[in-house]
């Protein structure tokens, strides 16, 4: 039935006289808003690893300066603030940019908050102070692919100091012929290796899963690096300590920092495993295109230009270019044959 225009405005001047409006009644008809504090309980415990990592501290600050205040009581001005005191208070490294990386977090970790408030319908979505905060854009990374000499001297260094030289060249190798992330290599198990064909089952962020081929020579050393330091189960961790133990990250952690010592150059630069990835893809992307560099990055999404869509590789697509890279042959390469002569 449509509306009496007349009543409206009658009902409108009312509510003017009474000082309320349309909005403050659909407030009021909404369950009070829980706190800060109270609600970031809630979202924690909702939220994946990957974003109780990446936001957790700064949801810590967030507790601490307005826990006692409700989600609808904080202004765009209150994330401005806390992200200003998050810039000043940033810790100062080689690879810093003024704060800038701690500041973008704040605005992405009020609103990874707000967007549940929204979801649970707490707020409505015009409602959300982080969404009217501008968020800095990002700047370009400053990562390269390095050159031959400079993979050289890091793979020497590795070599020839440290407690576990076999894991740490280990280590340099995997990387630099899959281009995998560090969580894809952590999370490598027993059961996720294919010796006799060379393949590696990788498993990264935002839940993608793939083969990734790798040479026969690396795919044993992995069975026997295994083997000896006590792996049995399928499930059983694949990179492993002297004592038998799963790797963690740390040992990462641990290589470059030594690394950085040996060399300079590389502590200079704040170079890490990530750099491995630029400078495989970056060779494959060069020699074989951007689709097969595509595939072997194990890029899944679709931002971009609509020919992304049909820019694809398969398995043996990226087995050609490893063993191009290589220079060994791989099972699946129909270039295998000339590797060998």
């Amino acid at each position: 039935m449509a509306a009496d225009q007349d009543r409206v405005a009658q009902a409108r001047a009312m509510l003017a006289q009474l000082g309320v409006t349309v909005d403050d009644l659909r407030r009021d008809a909404r369950p009070a808003a829980p706190t800060v504090g109270e609600y970031l309980e809630r979202v924690a415990a909702a939220a994946g690893p990957g974003a109780c990592r990446t936001y957790g501290s700064y949801w810590d600050r967030m507790r601490a300066a307005w826990g006692d205040r409700r989600l609808d009581e904080i202004a765009a001005s209150d994330i401005e603030a806390l992200q200003r005191s998050t810039v000043a208070e940033a810790r100062v490294r080689r690879t810093s940019r003024g704060g800038r990386h701690a500041g973008e977090h704040v605005i992405a970790a009020a609103r990874a908050l707000y967007n549940r408030a929204i979801a649970d319908g707490l707020i409505q979505p015009g409602d959300s102070p982080a969404h009217r905060v501008t968020k800095p854009r990002r700047l370009p990374s400053t990562r390269r692919a390095l050159t031959p000499d400079e993979l050289t001297q890091i793979n020497l260094a590795a070599r020839a100091s440290g407690n576990d030289v076999v894991l740490d060249a280990l280590l340099l190798r995997l990387h630099t012929e899959t281009a995998c992330r560090r969580g894809g290599a952590l999370g490598l198990r027993l059961m996720d290796l294919d010796a006799e064909r060379g393949l590696l089952c990788l498993r990264e962020k935002g839940g993608t899963q793939r083969w990734q081929p790798v040479t026969l020579d690396l795919a044993a050393v992995l069975a026997d690096h295994a083997r000896c330091r006590g792996a049995v189960l399928s499930g059983d961790a694949l990179l492993r300590f002297r004592h038998g133990t799963a790797m963690t990250s740390r040992r990462y952690d641990h290589l470059w920092k030594r690394l950085g010592q040996e060399l300079p150059w590389v502590a200079a630069q704040g170079i890490s495993t990530h750099w491995l990835r630029h400078t495989t893809l970056t060779w494959v992307e060069r020699h074989f295109g951007y689709g097969v560099a595509r595939a072997y990055a194990g890029h899944t999404d679709s931002v971009g230009a609509a020919t992304t869509t049909y820019i694809k590789a398969d398995l043996q697509a990226v087995a050609v270019a490893l063993s191009a890279m290589t220079g060994r042959p791989h099972p699946l390469s129909d270039w295998s044959a000339q590797w060998t002569e």
